[in-house]
């Protein structure tokens, strides 16, 4: 039964990849300026081909691998957030980590004057400030419950205010950026790829590289748990350092995602129970990141291409798919609550 299991699991995530590549290659090759395919292969091999160089090597080609890797990030930090928090809701996007990036980025935008890549860092310190302030204020409420460990329904409540607040510092900080800055702040803060550079997806791989074997491996780690803390322990696992590793490994795939696109709406809460209902209801760490790069790389090309001289932000995509679904998986929580 466990060898059908696995053998099914890595024909679906095969199966994912071969359509991640096949966007991948839509989005570089078509679109309002096409390119062929030997004429791509001659780009790649050194050719210079005039206005065709340009726009695939400095536009398209890293706009797709920038798309597929922050979707990755998004998907696997939905699915890790969701196997420790245990609540189809519990998502980056949700809990406050987009939304403290957002408010870094405007932020740095206001008194610092920064631009380019200083707003991709000071995105990352703004997920990762959020992040430690969830951390600190569910921990302070779970050691007055007696409980330990920073997961749970304190931490959902911790992360949901955490977000409000960095709405509320994004919405106040706009309201005083001049108009130049604010059209920038506003196409960042909606999500998009219109910025994408080598330079930024150099970045998110190098996160990717350390934290994907790490979030597999926690992510399996995290398999006693679900027996139960009591017993978990009897069997010499310590759940509640493995759910506050796994926790962290998440934010960082959020945060560094978050900083190289901007807050992508609902990619994290979409990507999991996608993967999951492929996976015959399991959730799949690699299943769920694949499906959140297909998500990211089509949002772009639909945005990008789809609406004439009306080129939408991919985050615009991601936002209005996914507040039905959330809205769906609210009615769904509740249905199951009450029976």
């Amino acid at each position: 039964m466990r060898r059908r299991q696995s053998h099914r699991g890595r024909l679906l995530l095969a199966s994912l990849l071969i359509a991640v590549l096949v966007m991948m290659g839509v989005r570089v090759l078509l679109g309002q300026y096409t390119v062929t395919l030997p004429d791509f292969f001659r780009i790649l091999a050194g050719e210079r081909i005039p206005g065709a160089t340009f726009i695939v090597m400095q536009d398209k080609l890293p706009r797709a691998l920038l798309g597929a890797a922050a979707g990755l990030a998004f998907g696997m930090a939905g699915a890790l957030f969701r196997t420790v928090l245990r609540n189809p809701l519990a998502s980056p996007d949700v809990l406050g980590i987009n939304a403290g990036a957002a408010a870094g980025a405007v932020a740095s935008i206001y008194f610092l004057g920064t631009s380019g890549a200083g707003v991709a860092w000071a995105a990352l310190v703004g997920a990762l400030v959020a992040a430690g302030l969830i951390a600190a204020a569910s921990t302070s409420l779970h050691a007055g419950a007696g409980a330990s460990g920073i997961v749970g329904e304190r931490f959902l409540l911790a992360g949901i205010g955490v977000g409000a607040l960095g709405q509320a510092v994004v919405v106040g900080v706009m309201a005083r950026l001049s108009t130049q800055n604010a059209q920038g702040a506003a196409v960042w803060t909606a999500g998009s790829l219109n910025s994408s550079t080598w330079d930024r997806l150099v970045l998110v791989l190098a996160v990717l590289v350390v934290a994907v074997p790490l979030a597999v491996i926690l992510h399996r780690a995290m398999e006693p748990a679900s027996l139960g803390k009591e017993l978990a322990v009897g069997l010499g696992s310590r759940p509640g350092l493995i759910q506050t590793g796994t926790l962290g490994v998440g934010v960082l795939l959020a945060a560094v995602a978050t900083a190289s696109t901007g807050p992508l709406s609902f990619v994290a809460l979409l990507a999991t129970p996608i993967a999951a209902a492929l996976h015959g209801g399991r959730i799949s760490v690699p299943a769920s990141g694949a499906v959140g790069a297909l998500i990211v790389v089509s949002a772009d090309m639909v945005g990008a291409e789809m609406f004439g001289d009306a080129r939408l932000p991919a985050g615009v995509i991601t936002g209005a798919i996914g507040a039905p679904v959330m809205l769906w998986l609210l009615v769904k929580q509740r249905r199951g609550a009450q029976s």
